[in-house]
């Protein structure tokens, strides 16, 4: 397929620089697995689903990864840039996109922090370019490693706020809340679940006095999830890996579910995406701890979620194409006309979907 099928036109008003309050007070799109359409609240869910269904949640935790410094060279005048942390690799050493990431090369020292910053435990945050790699992204070794350097990020670090919100407005102390899931424990992401954000504790505990049961995994979302497809030809795409946990009782959990007829039903692309990666061919679910890429378009066949739950994405995205695949690219692009033409609120920010597989 050609990146042009999975294009759109969206008006920039509906792009949502505010989550909803409460937070599960926002729109909930449903789409029937023949494409039909109805328009709910999100705290309507419990409703929608059936005791013995399976929530997957992803509890990852942002970081406040997005770190402003200056490049120092020796005989060079300090450059300004900015740094999102996209993938540890070791207890001192990230990869990151940088900007401007061309004028960094090997060798180079990168000191992290304004004087008006929040830091004040750390008086430096300092690392040193070791690679570089595409799309502005470099490997950096700080000084600083394991808690330290933890300490020294969320120090420094503000919250990665997506391109086309922080391009917009500012960063600002409520997005250190906002842009976290109530459930969050599993510190790792750079991104959010966005999917998850619609939650609240008393949704929670309404979906369990339902029968619904939730179940936990994690997958740290990267920074690459922002990325651009390049290739007109999507099939040529590649993701970038993230990390990703799925326990073995969490798994045994979710098949001995399916057994007894429940459905799964995977909140956000992250948990889906981690779901297919932990199943073997016929479906089962098994423990699973290591980087996926997995990419997902139309064409792929599903194996675990009979459901998804999701916000709404950007057009031509890696998004947008797993949730066509997983709803079907005609019903995706009826499905987004009538969020448009209705007043949706769009991105991590925005409204959500509950998406049945389609038949």
């Amino acid at each position: 397929m050609r990146l042009s099928d999975f294009d759109f036109e969206l008006p920039e008003d509906r792009i949502a620089l505010r989550p909803c309050e409460p937070r599960d007070a926002a729109r909930l799109l449903t789409v029937g697995p023949e494409g039909s359409l109805e328009d709910r609240r999100f705290g309507d869910l419990p409703a929608l689903l059936r005791p013995g269904d399976a929530l997957v949640l992803n509890d990852t935790r942002v970081i406040p990864a997005r770190l402003r410094g200056a490049r120092r060279r020796e005989g060079a005048p300090p450059v300004a840039l900015e740094a999102t942390l996209h993938r540890r690799l070791s207890p001192s050493r990230w990869t990151a996109f940088a900007k401007p990431g061309r004028r960094l090369r090997a060798g180079d020292r990168i000191v992290f922090g304004q004087p008006e910053d929040r830091a004040c435990l750390l008086s430096v945050l300092a690392a040193t370019v070791t690679g570089k790699g595409e799309d502005g992204e470099v490997t950096l070794a700080f000084d600083l490693a394991g808690p330290d350097l933890d300490l020294a990020v969320a120090e420094r670090g503000v919250m990665p706020l997506p391109p086309y919100i922080a391009g917009r407005r500012p960063e600002d102390e409520a997005d250190r809340r906002d842009y976290q899931t109530v459930f969050a424990r599993t510190e790792g992401s750079v991104a959010a679940p966005t999917a998850g954000l619609h939650f609240t504790e008393a949704l929670m505990e309404a979906l369990k006095a339902r029968g619904v049961t939730l179940h936990f995994v994690t997958l740290h979302v990267g920074a690459g999830t922002f990325l651009p497809v390049k290739t007109e030809e999507v099939e040529g795409h590649r993701m970038h890996p993230e990390f990703g946990m799925v326990s073995g009782a969490t798994a045994e959990a979710l098949n001995a579910a399916r057994r007894a007829g429940g459905r799964i039903v995977a909140v956000g692309t992250t948990a889906l995406r981690l779901l297919e990666s932990a199943a073997d061919a016929a479906g089962a679910l098994g423990a699973f701890a290591g980087e996926t890429s997995l990419f997902i378009a139309p064409g792929y066949r599903f194996r675990t979620a009979e459901a998804l739950v999701t916000n709404f994405h950007l057009p031509r995205s890696t998004l947008f194409m797993l949730v066509s695949a997983f709803g079907g690219l005609a019903a995706m692009r009826t499905a987004y006309a009538h969020a448009i033409a209705t007043g949706y609120r769009f991105y991590s920010y925005g409204d959500a979907c509950l998406l049945w597989r389609r038949t």
